[in-house]
């Protein structure tokens, strides 16, 4: 039995767009770290055993905040606020320097997943579905207050609790049916395994290709000349043969992206207070840069378990990442055209569906 929260539909305005190198959404370090602080305020209520596990990414919709002048590629929106004051006369107050940001608006559902069963919680005396609405409204009115992506947090429509066992008939498609309710929408997935096969199969051809290459493979879009107009056995010739340019395919299909998807070391680490100007000198501290991956955006209905879309955390002593951790489970292009098997009387109207 898996015990599930969703959070439906939270909108956010001015989030962080920019991962890394990469930007148009935000990487899945700060959801896990958005839910990791709501945990933490479990714990802080309830005792340590009241912890929040791997989270499920899903957007319904985004909005970057830029603008794309003609003949040239897209460019932040700045905004120059609030008023600073004149250094050279104090009296006035002129618009600041540009700080270079980027920006979007959101809405995103989340589904998090519960290391405790919340009827084991101290949640008062009542019936069993009340506690479990008490906790819903409180985790909401906690919600509210924080940050997302460094973005705040508008409105949420709700919060809502689940427990299920994907394993049994009834399970699984309790959980597809809750799946479908998150459309229209697409689920944030790890495909770091498609980049380890690609990888792979380049080394064989070229051993001195390197991982940055591989997944360049991925992210670049690359055009390449095909000639036109030869006969059957014919060879082009470089420079008079004609030719069309056509873009030259990704090593897989699907709605991939790069990610940023944690840190990976590049020092030793140091002793507490041995680095100046470290924001905590209380812990060790270590310079890290970025890691990168490959992710895939894939429609809800696709999904048959919850440890499909669980990111959760792995670290060792040189990276801090976040995964999928399964791959075993991941869509394959096999359950993915797999038909829906509801029937129809499971949704009553409209309103039950949505």
């Amino acid at each position: 039995m898996k015990h599930l929260l969703l959070l439906k539909n939270i909108r956010v305005e001015n989030a962080n767009a920019i991962s890394g190198i990469t930007w148009g959404f935000p990487a899945p370090t700060h959801f896990l770290g958005f839910v990791h602080a709501l945990s933490r305020k479990c714990q802080a209520r309830w005792g340590e055993h009241a912890s929040l596990g791997g989270v499920g990414i899903i957007c319904h919709s985004h909005q970057v905040q830029t603008q794309q002048p003609s003949g040239y590629e897209h460019v932040f929106a700045l905004s120059r606020n609030p008023l600073v004051q004149d250094k050279k006369d104090t009296t006035k107050w002129i618009p600041a320097p540009f700080n270079e940001e980027g920006r979007m608006h959101m809405t995103v559902s989340l589904l998090v997943e519960c290391e405790f069963n919340p009827l084991d919680l101290d949640l008062g005396d009542g019936m069993p579905e009340q506690r479990i609405r008490d906790l819903e409204n409180w985790l909401l009115d906690k919600l509210v207050t924080q940050r997302l992506a460094g973005g705040t947090i508008t409105h949420i429509e709700r919060v809502r609790y689940w427990s299920v066992d994907a394993d049994t008939d009834d399970g699984a498609r309790f959980f597809r049916r809750q799946m479908l309710r998150l459309i229209p929408g697409f689920v944030l997935l790890d495909r770091s395994s498609l980049l380890t096969e690609h990888h792979q199969a380049r080394q064989e051809q070229s051993p001195d290709t390197s991982l940055l290459d591989s997944w360049l493979d991925f992210v670049a879009l690359c055009y390449q000349p095909e000639p036109v107009g030869l006969e059957e056995g014919e060879q082009p010739v470089p420079g008079e043969t004609k030719a069309e340019w056509q873009r030259k395919a990704k090593p897989a299909s699907g709605y991939l992206v790069p990610l940023s998807v944690g840190y990976q070391a590049i020092s030793d680490l140091y002793e507490p207070g041995a680095v100046a100007r470290a924001r905590d000198n209380s812990v060790p501290f270590r310079f890290v840069e970025s890691a990168y991956s490959i992710g895939e955006w894939c429609s809800p209905h696709r999904l048959q378990a919850p440890e499909q879309l669980l990111w959760r955390y792995r670290y060792s002593g040189d990276a801090y990442l976040c995964e999928i951790p399964d791959p075993a489970l991941a869509v394959t292009e096999t359950n993915a055209s797999d038909e829906i098997d509801i029937p129809d009387s499971d949704f009553n109207s409209l309103d039950e569906l949505y």
